[in-house]
């Protein structure tokens, strides 16, 4: 059986009334719902974790590696733009990291228009909302 892991970063435990001009009104917990839908609905796992330490999410993804999980959807929020230890505990694992954006971060600051992560991760999602986890599992599981 195939495993997903599902990462979110910085602030995102705060969706559904953290800015909903730009992030929507769909809570971190109902988009876990339903990456976790769409993987059960294909035969797969899926873990979910949220922190807003940068650290934390360092040793998920190392242990991603090591649980041996077929790939990471992360969500690094405004770790992104700046965060060389995330940059390079994806780099350092074997493990597919999709990144995903639930805003479109081209038509946004300036600031977010670059990511440090892109260029180690597998692909990138940005503009979907809250349907580009769903659409990173699906990469991911190859369907």
């Amino acid at each position: 059986m195939k495993k997903i892991m599902v990462l979110n970063g910085v602030n995102l435990n705060l969706l559904g009334t953290r800015e909903p001009q730009v992030y929507g009104t769909t809570t971190l917990k109902d988009i876990e719902g339903q990456v976790s839908a769409f993987c059960d609905s294909k035969g797969a796992q899926c873990a979910c974790f949220q922190s807003n330490h940068e650290g934390e999410l360092v040793e998920l993804i190392h242990r991603a590696a090591a649980e041996g999980y077929d790939g990471v959807v992360l969500n690094a929020g405004a770790y992104s733009h700046y965060s060389i230890a995330l940059r390079d505990a994806i780099a350092s694992v074997p493990v597919p990291v999709i990144e995903v954006h639930i805003s479109n971060i081209y038509a946004r600051e300036e600031f977010r228009h670059h990511s440090v992560l892109s260029e180690v991760c597998r692909g990138v999602l940005c503009g979907f909302g809250p349907q580009g986890y769903v659409l990173a599992a699906r990469a991911l599981l190859g369907c």
